[in-house]
């Protein structure tokens, strides 16, 4: 008995041996067939990278699949890169064979044909079946390399042809003529010029030449592969062998719920804030899980709508499906013609539309197909449910939270003639006085609501972890070739030259390169994590950095309409302010864009905001040092945001009050620069201050106006307090180009609220000058503003 369990364990022993101990062969002749799976023999290239033979499958060791992967390299890296016959795996009774007439051949146990080609037929004994160093198998004229699988691996000299198909490993997904990702019929992703070759450096030949490089780009000892995975996406992994660490070094679609597949009908995909390859599936508000689909997460409508029947609309913000075929789209006048196109249609699922005056509207079809969220999606999907349906939109953005805090103009209307006794008099103003309290206590609440909602919502998608993983790291090739070498250049300034450029995944940018940015890539990457950490409606947006080779690149976001100084001062001279002169608006020395009043003061408004932000409500304490027009960049609904707020924590904490180094520029500068005082964050207010009279005046600070006060002994705001407070007359400080526009009824207020808080950011002394904070509320209005003194400068004397 104890020898049967002997031979027993030995026979147990073989059959299990390890690939380390099987046989391994650098070539197989016709004598090495036939080759069975229970052989454990293996075939190896020179180089010991690769091995060819029966693996044996996951989820059945007694089933078998002929591959070729990574050899002798630890961990879980012993990836699969080509097999034959992984739709039909086979048993111990299956061969690899080589017939008569000189054909290879996998032969399962009834006796098929797996393999789909066939080599040409040749002599027996005139040629062996042998593995290259790059991972290629070759018999007689036919190689692997020209019919790879889900990967393709790097060679000099072959590497396929245009027309070839990956798919992956899971038949979902292909790679279509090595230019176009395909989910089914739908495709995801594609690039203009096919891909021909992956270079063993990391680089990617495409057919037009044009060429594609990973971020390790050229690093030696390294194993590079390009694989379509289960999840629809392409990437380039990069085996360190001498680190013993596997990486990936690039991949095609940045936002993996943009894949097409990754959730079923009915859904909508949600990337996680701290990791874009983790996304997860949800059911919009309306619908449930649908329990008969358990193939994939799909979902099903709630309370179904009659095709006559009532329907509503819910707003999903950040929201987009995007159905292929099951789309219509269209050009319309406003919002309320595509939702009637909607209505129209009893098919039509919902509208996607955009809020950009351009009428873009999409009608979805039939079927709500790959829908996804993403901040990036700058339209609203609009969802259409029964009238009945009591499921309330969770996908709120900061759109309905914006509309919330817009002026409400109402006006009164004239009383009737007969209406002369008192009592009707008080009991209007009485009426008009508790409907505007009542409106105000509802849009307040109102306000709380929205807030909280998209509070706890940003908390459930995990936006607040968005900071947590700083901007992207760019390679200087990267931004050398979305900036075509930086031949567009948009902008100069002291802290560097600013280019225009377009990222690979079609986002244009504004990238700005650095001069004379000490301290190493440690500190140089902790300050641009501080910056990418603040986030504001009127700060230019940090979207990634790069640092290597001597350089320091950011890279911004790209804002359409430039800088304010383009809109506000104009290359024909301003006639004087002393002069009552109306410009003719048609006339062709005025600019096309011309701010109004409610511009200016909203501009002013989201400035000031931006800059109490930057003093008051970050962790890091952060001066701009630059205040003026130039550095205002004005959006596509001339919302403002302020540039290079950040470019000060780049500079060494001792320069910021260095009397070495002046920061700002002439006629916006604060007396203490020149007076050697400590800088505190009443620098930025003086020169808010002047940017703010520059905003009602539209002429710059150091241009002298009509006057007979000598050159030397003048000051703008002097001249400003003297007209509005002595002379009393405002309407010489006005811009003359909208001088005709100024209503005293409706823009008074505004104005004076403009001029009185600009004297008051420009007193000499910086502790009379109010905070940034209260510089805010004194523009809204919230606080009283008492009259201010009159403001001059220390060489300068009161006359």
């Amino acid at each position: 008995m104890s020898l049967l369990l002997l031979f027993s364990f030995f026979f147990t022993l073989l059959l299990n041996t390890p690939p380390s101990l099987s046989q391994q062969a650098r070539s197989f002749t016709i004598s090495d067939f036939p080759w069975r799976p229970t052989q454990n023999k293996l075939l190896v290239s020179e180089n010991n990278v690769f091995a060819a033979g029966f693996k044996p499958t996951t989820s059945s060791p007694k089933r078998y699949v002929f591959s070729i992967w990574y050899h002798n390299i630890p961990g879980n890296y012993q990836t699969v890169v080509w097999s034959t016959n992984k739709n039909s795996p086979v048993t111990d009774g299956s061969s690899l064979v080589i017939g008569d007439n000189g054909v290879l051949r996998l032969i399962d146990s009834s006796g098929r044909n797996l393999l789909p080609w066939s080599s040409t037929e040749i002599k027996p004994n005139s040629t062996s079946l042998t593995l290259e160093d790059s991972g290629n198998l070759v018999y007689g004229d036919w190689q692997s390399f020209k019919y790879p699988t889900d990967t393709i691996l790097p060679n000099p000299t072959v590497n396929g042809s245009n027309g070839t198909t990956l798919q992956s490993k899971n038949g979902k997904f292909m790679f279509v003529d090595r230019k176009s990702l395909v989910f089914g019929s739908s495709s995801y992703w594609s690039t203009d010029n096919a891909f021909i070759m992956l270079e063993p450096t990391g680089m990617v030949t495409k057919e037009t030449g044009a060429t594609l490089v990973s971020s390790d780009f050229g690093e030696q000892n390294k194993l590079r592969r390009l694989t379509l995975d289960d999840d629809g996406n392409l990437r380039i992994y990069s085996f360190d062998r001498v680190a013993n660490e596997s990486s990936v070094v690039w991949l095609a679609v940045q936002e993996m719920c943009t894949v097409h597949g990754a959730c079923g009908d009915n859904t909508i995909c949600m990337d996680d804030g701290s990791n874009s390859d983790i996304s997860y599936c949800i059911c919009p508000p309306g619908f449930k899980r649908n329990s008969s689909d358990r193939e994939s997460y799909s979902c099903e409508m709630k309370t179904p709508w009659k095709n006559h029947g009532k329907t509503k609309f819910l707003r999903l913000d950040y929201v987009n499906f995007s159905g292929g075929s099951d789309q219509t789209d269209l050009i319309v006048e406003n919002f309320s013609v595509c939702q009637s196109r909607c209505l129209a249609n009893q098919n039509c699922k919902g509208f996607g539309f955009k809020y950009d005056g351009k009428g873009y509207c999409v009608l979805q079809i039939d079927r709500l197909a790959f829908g996804y969220w993403s901040p990036g999606t700058e339209a609203a999907f609009f969802l259409r449910v029964d009238d009945s349906e009591t499921d309330e939109s969770n996908f709120t953005g900061m759109t309905s939270l914006l509309e919330t805090t817009c002026d409400v103009n109402i006006s009164l209307p004239e009383p009737p003639d007969e209406s002369n006794t008192t009592v009707r008099n008080i009991v209007i103003v009485c009426t008009l006085f508790a409907a505007e309290l009542i409106s105000g206590v509802v849009f307040f609440w109102g306000f709380l609501k929205k807030y909280i909602k998209y509070r706890d919502m940003a908390r459930t998608f995990g936006l607040e972890f968005l900071p947590a993983g700083g901007p992207k790291r760019f390679t200087y090739a990267e931004l050398k070739a979305a900036t075509s070498d930086f031949s567009n250049p948009i902008g100069r300034g002291g802290f560097g030259d600013v280019y225009k450029g377009e990222l690979t995944d079609h986002r244009v940018v504004a990238v700005k390169c650095l001069k004379k940015v000490t301290g190493g890539d440690g500190e140089f990457w902790a300050e641009v994590t501080i910056i990418a950490r603040m986030h504001h409606l009127n700060l230019v947006r940090l979207w990634g950095f790069c640092a290597e080779k001597g350089q320091r690149i950011l890279v911004y976001e790209y804002v359409p309409n430039g800088s304010l100084d383009k809109y506000l001062f104009h290359s024909s001279q301003a006639p004087s302010l002393d002069k009552q002169v109306e410009i003719d608006p048609r006339s062709t020395d005025v600019p096309k864009t011309i701010l109004d009043w409610n511009i200016r003061y909203r501009i002013a408004l989201g400035v000031a905001r931006a800059i109490a932000y930057l003093h008051e409500e970050c962790l890091e304490w952060v001066l701009h040092c630059d205040i003026k027009p130039e550095n205002i960049l004005l959006g596509d609904d001339f919302c403002p945001k302020i540039s290079d707020f950040g470019l000060a924590k780049l500079r060494k904490k001792e320069d910021m009050v260095s009397m070495s180094m002046l920061r700002g520029t002439r006629g916006y500068m604060a007396p203490e620069w020149l007076k050697m005082d400590p800088i505190t964050p009443k620098a930025d207010v003086y020169s808010f201050g002047m940017v703010l009279l520059e905003l009602v005046s539209g002429v710059r600070s150091f241009d002298m106006q009509g006057s007979f006060i000598e050159s030397e002994d003048w000051y703008f705001p002097r001249w400003a307090f003297d007209k509005a407070f002595k002379e009393m007359k405002v309407e010489d400080i006005l811009d003359q180009q909208i001088k005709h526009c100024f209503d005293n009824r409706l823009h008074f207020d505004l104005v004076d609220r403009m001029v009185k808080t600009a004297m008051w950011c420009l007193q000499d002394r910086p502790e009379v000058r109010p905070s940034m904070g209260k510089v805010a509320k004194m523009l809204e209005g919230t606080v009283e503003i008492i009259e201010p003194k009159k403001p001059t400068i220390f060489y300068l004397t009161d006359e």
